[in-house]
């Protein structure tokens, strides 16, 4: 979706600074949020595209003048009362009141970092050829969907090459919405830095994206 969170190739932002010797948590609130969000994340209520989409659905304005860790904040407890699991009074309250809602799974302390490097890989097996090949020059779509999608808004309706062909992967805009993984064939796609901002960069620059099949169709 077009919201706060697409800000590629947006100007009037400023440098992105860097902080010299960044503390992983700036408070121990932050460290708490990251461990809900992978606990909740472990009991088999959304997916890691639904997670994304919670947060890149907050109001751009809001967005951009919340913190990383008050975004993902708000993308869980979205998540939360969108699946009964808390509701608006039990967060003020702090107090219980809902029945509880049956999970899949529970995430133990002891098993936190066999989760974690284990990961949740999202290749698929090979149902059909693939339809684009190494060096073929393709096209970005050019729409503007409402919920999760991986095609930045500055990369539609942009020419670029195949670079790379990854195989087989669950389609992110069909998980975010809840609607099955759809696999599909995701390709590493070049594109000339020209191309995504302008004439006036230099012509040796370039940009890589990895790109799912339905955002791309052949250029001819």
């Amino acid at each position: 979706m077009n919201g706060g969170a697409d800000l590629g190739g947006m100007m009037g932002f400023g440098a992105v600074v860097e902080e010299e010797n960044e503390p992983n948590f700036h408070a121990q609130w932050e460290a708490r949020v990251l461990g809900l969000t992978i606990a909740l994340g472990a009991c088999g209520k959304w997916n890691i595209d639904q997670s994304r989409f919670a947060r890149e659905s907050m109001q751009p304005a809001d967005y951009m003048k919340s913190s990383y860790y008050e975004i993902w904040l708000y993308g869980v407890t979205n998540l939360l009362k969108e699946h009964g699991m808390v509701n608006d009074e039990e967060l003020a309250s702090g107090t219980a009141s809902l029945p509880p809602v049956s999970i899949k799974k529970t995430l133990r302390p002891e098993d936190v970092n066999t989760t974690l490097m284990a990961g949740g890989p999202a290749n698929r097996e090979e149902q059909y050829p693939a339809g684009f090949s190494l060096g073929q020059q393709v096209r970005t779509i050019n729409n503007h969907p409402k919920s999760h999608t991986r095609l930045p808004r500055y990369a539609r309706d942009k020419i670029g090459v195949i670079s790379k062909v990854y195989g087989v992967h669950v389609f992110p805009d069909s998980s975010g919405q809840g609607l099955g993984e759809a696999p599909t064939w995701l390709y590493q796609v070049s594109f000339m830095a020209s191309t995504l901002w302008g004439d006036e960069k230099p012509t040796q620059d370039s940009v890589t994206l990895d790109l799912w099949q339905p955002y791309l169709k052949a250029n001819t």
